[in-house]
């Protein structure tokens, strides 16, 4: 009965200091009669982008020639509803904050229109999707001589998966969409450990081997043919401000990745001016800042070893081996 009565008392009252904050502490809470675009249905829309992108190897089997279109149909009239209500959400969202920021958005600007548009656009771009994809599978594939089929590639790479997910994000971001782009990027990232932004820009027969903590930022530039490892961040070398102190946004920041080049686990190239030139190599813990020319390779001198044998001398069993 104490604790009844103690419910009772203190938690309207906690409840009331929680609310207040919503006013004092106004910058983390949406409380708008216009919703935000919906978590849920945005993956649900990326899941069903990558069954039409890979038929055949998640949810539906059994499909063939004969079948395969009624599939995808459905699965193209589904998609064009739930990403055209997402995307005008979005761009709904973008209004607020212009004005937010005492920008006046075009009051002409008719959001559910512009949201099929967009969303028809990027249904049209599948078949180049695809034609891009399959450059990057086959990079997977002849570039790890641990997979034994394309179909491994495409179960159990979480490259291919990061970078499946950026294509699609990389269209919605060209086509000017707010939110979603990042929304999917950051979804991907969290399943593989790869943070690519959608903003980069990123040629065919792209491979990230292992996968497991690479960045790339916003405004890289990668060519064709080029793989990538583990731990490698292609990143700033620093953030300019305006003479208010204010980031400078929409510039170039990041590294030119020209074609054929391989960098290894765990480098880091950072800056807008700093271009790897093509054919090249950079060796694994490489930190470079600035450019390199084609066909160089870069590597760090190989540190010392010392190493010590903790196996006693027979002849002298005091002592052990240094080596």
């Amino acid at each position: 009965m104490a604790s009844e009565n103690r419910r009772k008392n203190e938690l309207p009252g906690i409840t009331e200091s929680i609310v207040e904050t919503y006013q004092s502490v106004g910058t983390i809470n949406h409380l708008d009669h216009s919703p935000l675009p919906l978590y849920e249905e945005v993956i649900a829309a990326l899941e069903d982008f990558r069954e039409i992108l890979f038929p055949g190897y998640r949810r539906r089997e059994g499909l063939h020639l004969d079948n395969v279109g009624y599939y995808i149909g459905d699965l193209i009239d589904g998609l064009y509803d739930t990403l055209s209500r997402q995307v005008f959400r979005a761009l709904q969202h973008e209004d607020r904050v212009q004005a937010r920021e005492g920008d006046s958005p075009e009051a002409s600007v008719d959001h559910e229109a512009r949201a099929e548009e967009i969303t028809l656009q990027l249904l049209h771009a599948i078949p180049g999707l695809r034609r891009i994809l399959a450059t990057d599978v086959q990079a997977a594939f002849d570039g790890d001589p641990a997979c034994q089929n394309i179909d491994e590639v495409i179960f159990c790479y979480p490259g291919l998966e990061a970078v499946t997910v950026y294509r699609l994000a990389n269209q919605l971001y060209k086509l000017d969409v707010p939110f979603i782009p990042r929304m999917m990027s950051e979804w991907a990232h969290k399943q593989t450990g790869i943070d690519i932004h959608p903003g980069a820009t990123i040629g065919d027969h792209f491979f990230i081997d292992h996968g497991t903590g690479v960045v790339i930022g916003e405004t890289t530039e990668i060519g064709d043919h080029v793989k990538i490892y583990q731990g490698v961040t292609l990143g700033a070398l620093s953030f300019p401000t305006d003479a208010d102190g204010n980031i400078i946004r929409r510039m170039k920041r990041h590294p030119t990745i020209e074609d054929r080049v391989v960098i290894y686990a765990s480098a880091t190239i950072l800056g807008g001016k700093t271009v790897i030139g093509h054919d090249s190599v950079v060796g694994s813990s490489v930190w470079l800042t600035r450019s390199v020319d084609p066909h160089t390779t870069v590597m760090l001198e190989k540190p010392g070893l010392r190493m010590r044998n903790e196996v006693p001398d027979p002849l002298n069993p005091d002592t052990n081996f240094q080596i």
